[in-house]
């Protein structure tokens, strides 16, 4: 069976580009509210020696787009795989999403999105090199096949897609395509090896912060130790007499206020000349958070009258998190009087290409965006108000005097703001005589993330930020009342991996639990009553998690107990059942079933990885000293020695089982975190009997 697919658009102009010979494919799909273009830029090229080049319209930065994409096109094109590569493609209108209308990484949707994008691109080059062989043979096309990057004739004649390329180039794109059957893959489904795994563990890979120009000049900035404040005065005598500093200049900060930038040869003359800076921070006019005071105040903000059945009564407090990547912010600006390039790992190109014009005072056209790989971001790259890509013009902009790397060291990164926002919940619950729950009463107090962004009219309704209430009643019949404030404070927020759900989940999943206890239901049996039939796929990936961990059939070690939660998210779900004990009053997570439904696994070893990596950064939420405080509006942590994150050694062991699926693939980028903090919790309940309300963990 194959499926006759058409773009919802005629396609009004070949997207091919001439490169040094070969087939260079690209065309758009509409969006919604904004007509159709032609492609300015390609997709796919196809090279004489038959090397296959995607372009990844996407960022990556650990997700494995740059093989997933990849796979997408090859699976339609019967390519050689072996002769696959990826590139990351720049800012421009043919890369924007197909879906949301803009270039960006995020929300896991990038395969979600690209599924039918990026097979529609590998079908029609496929069916353009047919054409052009059966033309050169003069037979029909529907007498030729392919294999392996060969188009194969009548009478086993072959012509390998290098050698078609050029013609195949001069022939019109078609506008109907068939694309395969999901029974007919021969690469989607099936566990691929990352095309850009060699280059990274060679250390050959070029991130962001490798990135260099002739001539260019490395600057750090000394930003407010308090969101907004200014320079009340400055002393860079010490700092201009250390050997290889160039320049030091007065910029607007990216995140508000002024700051100093110090330009040297190199980073450490740079830091060396920061470091010796004398300034007076003006902080008179900008408010001056104190975590203690906050949290005072959001307990008070959440303490409404408890419902007149109350069975349990509960407060959860989350802290700030900083996103902490591998690779801290950087980028390289090449400004010029009429043009200006920029390279860095950047999730919003739209946004960023923006931004950057207005701050350079340049047209969009004149403004080249390109993407570097990423080491990590977890949200943070992913900046509408492009704070670092802004104050690195402005940096430029000061200098004046050829390209310029902006680097954050591990402190400016930590301290440098957009962190996951502070949250406390407060839920009461009334359970009738059979334990079945009558009332949930549940208020939620957090910053809104999506104000003032781009985002904000379709995120924000009736005064409610989605991404602070996402993943609260959204599988369970529960009658939740829900009440949210968002109260203002001096500090920059943002996503963290997980959005909503790294929060929403914890509280529901631990309450769930909780309730089944109070109801002396099995937690596992009692999720699976209030999924009902009609979350499907919820119960799917708890029953596969349940079977495979050997929950309830097998005998745990001593001193050892189970925990379990399940969350959709991003169309995903993810169940995780975990052994866990307390040594020494300290938990330890020792082995992690995890059940996902994603529906099509187009590369389940990423699918592996996403829900390995996804499994220690929510186990890193779990360790003390995984907050982010302020006293007096400073941010108290300045790295990994005060604030942690999971390390190697507390890694458990993860298996990961995936619900088998045909169906259009969905997110996976994110799924994999919110449920493993609250399935860790219910398991130290198991051993303590103490209900954890806040994260990080405190059992004392």
């Amino acid at each position: 069976m194959r499926i006759e697919r058409t773009t919802h658009a005629a396609v009004t102009r070949r997207g091919f580009l001439k490169s040094a010979g070969g087939l260079v494919l690209g065309f758009m799909l509409p969006v919604p509210g904004r007509a159709a273009a032609p492609a300015p830029n390609a997709f796919l090229h196809i090279a004489p020696d038959d090397t296959v080049t995607v372009m990844v319209d996407r960022l990556e930065f650990g997700q494995g787009v740059h093989t997933a994409l990849p796979m997408l096109v090859a699976e339609e094109l019967d390519a050689d795989w072996s002769r696959v590569r990826a590139e990351l493609a720049p800012a421009g209108d043919a890369y924007k999403d197909p879906l949301f209308g803009i270039q960006m990484t995020g929300s896991s949707i990038s395969v979600a999105h690209s599924f039918t994008h990026y097979r529609e691109i590998g079908a029609r080059a496929r069916a353009m090199l047919v054409a052009a062989a059966a033309e050169r043979w003069q037979v029909a096309p529907a007498s030729c096949t392919t294999s392996a990057g060969t188009v194969i004739g009548p009478g086993g004649r072959k012509a390998r897609y290098g050698a078609l390329a050029d013609a195949a180039m001069k022939l019109p794109v078609p506008a109907t395509v068939q694309l395969k059957d999901a029974n007919d893959f021969q690469r989607i489904g099936k566990p691929t090896g990352r095309l850009d795994a060699r280059a990274k563990s060679s250390g050959k890979q070029q991130f962001g912060i490798d990135f260099s120009l002739p001539g260019m000049k490395v600057a750090v900035v000394a930003r407010p130790p308090v969101f907004g404040a200014r320079v009340r005065s400055l002393d860079a005598a010490r700092a201009r007499a250390i050997k290889g500093v160039v320049d030091v200049v007065e910029v607007a900060a990216g995140s508000g206020g002024r700051g100093v930038a110090v330009i040297a040869d190199g980073y450490w003359q740079a830091k060396q000349g920061r470091d010796a800076l004398v300034i007076d921070w003006d902080t008179g006019a900008v408010d001056k958070l104190d975590s203690g005071r906050q949290l005072r105040d959001y307990r008070a903000l959440a303490a409404t009258p408890a419902l007149a059945a109350t069975s349990i009564s509960a407060v959860y407090e989350f802290p700030y998190l900083a996103h902490a990547p591998m690779e801290p912010v950087n980028c390289v600006v090449d400004l010029h009087a009429d043009r200006c390039s920029v390279w860095a790992g950047v999730q919003f190109q739209t946004f960023d290409q923006t931004a950057v014009a207005a701050a350079a005072g340049l047209k969009l056209t004149q403004v080249s965006l390109h993407t570097m790989m990423s080491g990590g971001g977890f949200g943070r790259r992913g900046v509408t108000t492009s704070d670092d890509l802004v104050e690195a013009v402005n940096v430029a902009k000061a200098y004046g005097r050829g390209p310029v790397k902006i680097i954050w060291s591990r402190e400016d990164d930590i301290k440098g703001g957009y962190y996951r926002p502070a949250h406390v919940h407060k839920v009461d619950i009334g359970l009738d005589g059979n334990g079945d729950v009558v009332a949930w009463n549940h208020v939620i107090v957090g910053q809104a993330i999506s104000t003032g962004t781009p985002f904000e009219s379709v995120l924000i309704k009736n005064g409610v930020d989605s991404t602070t209430t996402e993943g609260i009643a959204e599988a369970y019949a529960l009658p939740v009342k829900l009440t949210v404030h968002h109260p203002k404070a001096n500090v920059p927020v943002l996503w963290w991996r997980g959005s909503a759900s790294n929060h929403t989940a914890f509280v529901m999943e631990t309450l769930v639990d909780e309730v089944a206890h109070a109801a002396g239901a099995d937690p596992v049996a009692y999720r699976r009553k209030l999924l009902g039939d009609k979350r499907p796929r919820h119960v799917a990936a708890l029953d596969l998690a349940v079977q495979k961990s050997g929950y309830g059939k097998k005998q745990l070690a001593e001193g050892r107990a189970w925990g379990v939660a399940v969350h959709g998210m991003s169309g995903s779900v993810v169940a995780y059942v975990v052994e866990a004990s307390v040594e020494q009053g300290v938990p330890k997570l020792h082995k992690v079933t995890a059940g996902v439904h994603c529906n099509l696994a187009v590369n389940p070893l990423s699918i592996e990885a996403q829900v390995q990596g996804a499994v220690l950064a929510a186990l890193g939420t779990t360790l003390p000293g995984a907050a982010i405080t302020f006293r007096d509006g400073v941010v108290e942590q300045g790295n990994f020695n005060d604030y942690t994150v999971a390390r190697l050694p507390d890694m458990p062991h993860v298996d990961v089982f995936i619900v088998p699926s045909t169906e259009p693939p969905t997110g996976m980028g994110e799924p994999g975190l919110p449920p493993l903090a609250p399935a860790f919790a219910n398991a130290i309940f198991q051993l303590t009997g103490k209900r954890l309300r806040k994260l990080p963990f405190e059992l004392g």
